[in-house]
């Protein structure tokens, strides 16, 4: 009886083992394929100006995947991918000084480009997904798609986006934004309950 009591508390122990490796591997393989650069700076400029941390980290991660010097076919720039343009006037309303080469500072396209989504969340009434829109399909495009009820602005309605680019990036950030929040919620639960209100759950 002692002896099958022992291979059993042996076979407890092991499977415990297994599991925690388990566990461990897959949480390594997840931090591997969603790595969290540029923390301090995400977490700074997102309490800034009141947004999530991970919705910010999913942002920079479906734009540049984490590379301050990618520049895309259309001429966005940096890790959260701002058009010159879009800079120029951003910098104007946030009066600080601007050139397109500061749009691959790490520091600087981060607190510009979350102060741009900040202000976009805003102006569709603290909605994430509009939001998120409205950053890569453009706010007037966004506007009008809702004037003119060819999206009705919800989640379970992004097939109806007219851009299939804007329709797949909003998924992927908001797909993105949950795998964030799994990973590193324990990292920053003050910063993510001070900066969620209104953002996706």
């Amino acid at each position: 009886m002692l002896r099958g009591w022992k291979r059993t508390t042996r076979l407890v122990l092991w499977l415990a083992l297994a599991c925690t490796v388990a566990l461990v591997g897959g949480r390594w393989l997840l931090v591997q394929v969603y790595p969290l650069e540029y923390e301090n700076i995400i977490f700074q400029a997102a309490r800034e100006y009141g947004l999530d941390p991970f919705l910010v980290a999913a942002v920079i991660r479906t734009e540049s995947r984490f590379r301050p010097g990618a520049t895309s076919p259309q001429g966005a720039r940096g890790l959260m991918q701002i058009m010159p343009e879009t800079g120029r006037w951003a910098a104007a309303q946030m009066q600080i000084p601007y050139s397109e080469e500061l749009l691959y500072d790490p520091h600087y396209n981060i607190r510009m480009g979350c102060w741009y989504l900040a202000e976009l969340h805003r102006e569709f009434g603290g909605d994430t997904v509009l939001a998120l829109a409205a950053y890569n399909g453009g706010r007037t495009n966004v506007a009008r798609w809702l004037q003119m009820r060819q999206w009705t602005g919800e989640h379970r309605t992004l097939q109806q986006i007219p851009f299939p680019e804007t329709r797949r990036y909003v998924a992927l950030v908001l797909r993105d934004h949950r795998v964030y929040r799994f990973i590193y919620g324990s990292l920053a639960r003050e910063e993510v309950a001070y900066a969620t209100a209104g953002a996706l759950e």
